[in-house]
């Protein structure tokens, strides 16, 4: 099954994790210090919460989660034959998990997407080296 993510910055990640679990009727699937994400099944959806003081109500990236490099890899393809270009992070490590992902570029209005799979849960948000992640 493939969801919607949706990464918010949030100035209390605490208040929003009672927020949103209320709202959606969940418990966060992975909590760690000033970062929170849902697995919501109805509507399928992963909610991401970034604390980011200041930056509160904002958006932080949007994404799809796939369940396989398999899956990403052709929608990679798709989105290239449809001519859209993309920046590949194989192997990195975000949001306390680690990924195979690419992020599209060139959305009209700025946005960030990125089409990812979770290959396994972390310790770390993330890669000591590379690129920051998740960061507004």
């Amino acid at each position: 099954m493939s969801r919607v993510q949706l990464a918010l910055n949030v100035d209390d990640v605490d208040a929003a994790v009672t927020f949103y679990s209320n709202l959606f009727g969940v418990e966060p699937a992975k909590r760690r210090p000033g970062y929170a994400n849902f697995a919501v099944v109805d509507p399928p959806l992963k909610l991401v919460l970034l604390e980011n003081p200041g930056q509160g109500g904002s958006l932080n990236h949007l994404g799809v989660e796939v369940e396989s490099v398999d899956q990403v890899d052709s929608e990679q393809t798709r989105l290239a034959e449809g001519g859209l270009a993309s920046v590949d992070e194989r192997g990195t490590t975000c949001c306390y998990a680690k990924q195979d992902k690419f992020w599209v570029e060139g959305a009209p209005d700025g946005e960030r997407w990125e089409i990812y799979a979770v290959l396994a849960d972390s310790q770390t948000f993330a890669a000591e080296e590379g690129p920051v992640c998740c960061s507004a």
